[in-house]
């Protein structure tokens, strides 16, 4: 056998050894990612573990952005097989995974969120517009044409028709897509109705626009939304950011915030007239699919009818789902592990 032949035959040893190493090394699928989404993989989890031979899959909430540093860290055992995700990927995680050696990735819509702004039912009730919210909760604001460090400490600082309370609102940390989607649907849009903020350039516009304030009044309660839930709950004055799957599952201690006259409900944010709502993804490494037992099954089951259906179950907890169409054309994706392309940003 001359040279190159063994050096060929060599490669493709460790190659076979490489994925056989993986099979052996793990039996249970890995999963990680947003907090948002998790509420759903968690119930497919128990149906899965339920319903099949396979073992539940170890499921861990870490943020998105935490999920996607995990999931494009490479291929093997010591990798995750999906991460949820409560935004789209970036350009830039896409390239990170493609660094690492993660090339055939699967994204796969599960349905849509809307982001809550909410509060204790032991407070009155109260309606925001997108620019109120910026206001309150950015670093900088415009005040009589100039823009300044944030001077509102009330809600009734803004507008003497808002409660005349602190603002304290607690939300999520800037590892979490939920808190990419706020900046993304609330502040970037809020902050646009102002004319001396529309007048800066690209940079300075970016910076005042997206830049949460920092005095103690908007408060980083980390990856755990339940964390904001029991907060709101010992604090009645307070606000909270997260998904609506977090409204939904605690309507009986929660009341959603109307923005911009508009409810949070499943009908609200199914129609789009609920002007903060987002896509929830999960997204697979397809090199393990065949490798990890069961992970081609569970991301089959998470995109089938019965489960992110019109009817199907994680309507239950609040997920809202996609039209049949675009479900279709998810599952054939899922079928035929069909890879993503870059994203534009």
């Amino acid at each position: 056998m001359t040279t190159k032949k063994l050096a060929l035959a060599a490669v493709a040893a460790i190659s076979l050894l490489a994925t056989a190493g993986v099979a052996q090394a793990r039996e249970q699928i890995r999963i990680v990612g947003s907090s948002t989404v998790f509420p759903f993989t968690a119930t497919v989890v128990e149906r899965f573990s339920q319903t099949t031979k396979f073992p539940a899959p170890i499921l861990e909430s870490t943020g998105t952005g935490g999920g996607m540093r995990l999931f494009c860290a490479g291929i093997g055992a010591d990798t995750a097989d999906i991460t949820g995700a409560s935004r789209a990927m970036k350009a830039s995680e896409f390239d990170q995974c493609q660094k690492n050696g993660v090339e055939q990735i699967v994204e796969i819509l599960v349905g849509f969120d809307g982001l809550s702004f909410a509060h204790s039912k032991n407070a009155p009730s109260i309606a925001l517009t997108k620019a109120q919210l910026w206001q309150a909760l950015a670093k900088e604001v415009e005040v009589n044409g100039q823009i300044v460090p944030n001077p509102y400490k009330r809600w009734s600082d803004i507008d003497s028709k808002l409660p005349n309370q602190p603002i304290e609102v607690l939300g999520p940390p800037p590892t979490s897509g939920t808190r990419d989607a706020w900046l993304e649907l609330v502040m970037d849009e809020g902050c646009k109705e102002f004319p001396a903020v529309k007048a800066l350039g690209k940079d300075r516009l970016r910076a005042v626009c997206q830049t949460m304030r920092e005095d103690g009044l908007f408060i980083e309660a980390g990856e755990n939304d339940n964390v904001i839930v029991q907060r709101l709950e010992a604090n009645p004055n307070s606000y909270g950011i997260f998904g609506y799957s977090f409204l939904a599952e605690n309507k009986d201690k929660l009341v959603g915030v109307a923005v911009n006259g508009v409810q949070p409900t499943i009908d609200t944010i199914a129609d789009g007239s609920y002007p903060v709502s987002r896509p929830l993804f999960i997204y697979l490494k397809a090199a393990h699919v065949g490798v990890i037992p069961g992970l081609k099954e569970f991301v089959t089951e998470y995109v089938s009818e019965r489960a992110a259906g019109e009817d199907g179950y994680l309507t239950d907890k609040g997920l809202v789902p996609a039209p049949a169409a675009r479900l279709k054309q998810v599952q054939d994706a899922v079928s035929n592990l069909s890879p993503m392309g870059k994203p534009a940003s």
